[in-house]
């Protein structure tokens, strides 16, 4: 069963692409200027069943993010490598660094390894409660 304000959006929507199917080829925007008018605002519509809440993060907020560098042993090389790492979050925002994917010269997994450990989170929130939460990042290394 519809309720008659989904019905009447699905009509102004429905019309709206037969419209834009119709229009000539001429007839198409030629400058960013002239979208402004196209522009169609629609009014917050809130979908049963989905649970909707603006609060809700996906994943644990980075508040200090320090880079690595090149290792010594590594200043003057070519490199072009790569080292993928997961973060697991506490909710009192304590973390453990978890390397997926290593890089190919040890050296430098060492370098990432050591820097992801000195960065710092605030926990993944659910409403106004802090829950445990995870986070996956990939670190290119590259020197020419």
């Amino acid at each position: 069963m519809f309720v008659p304000h989904v019905l009447a959006w699905l009509l102004i929507l429905l019309s709206l692409s037969l419209s834009l199917s119709l229009a000539a080829e001429g007839d198409r925007a030629t400058h960013d200027s002239d979208h402004d008018e196209d522009v169609v605002l629609l009014p917050p519509v809130h979908v049963h069943g989905i649970p909707l809440n603006k609060d809700q993060q996906r994943g644990p907020v980075p508040t200090y993010t320090p880079w690595p560098a090149i290792p010594p042993v590594l200043e003057g090389k070519v490199i072009d490598d790569w080292m993928k790492a997961r973060f697991l979050v506490g909710k009192d925002a304590a973390i453990d660094v978890v390397v997926l994917e290593p890089c190919k010269h040890r050296e430098l997994t060492g370098a990432g390894l050591a820097a992801l450990k000195q960065w710092k989170f605030d926990p993944q929130m659910r409403g106004d409660e802090p829950v445990d939460g995870e986070l996956t990042v990939r670190i290119h290394f590259r020197a020419e």
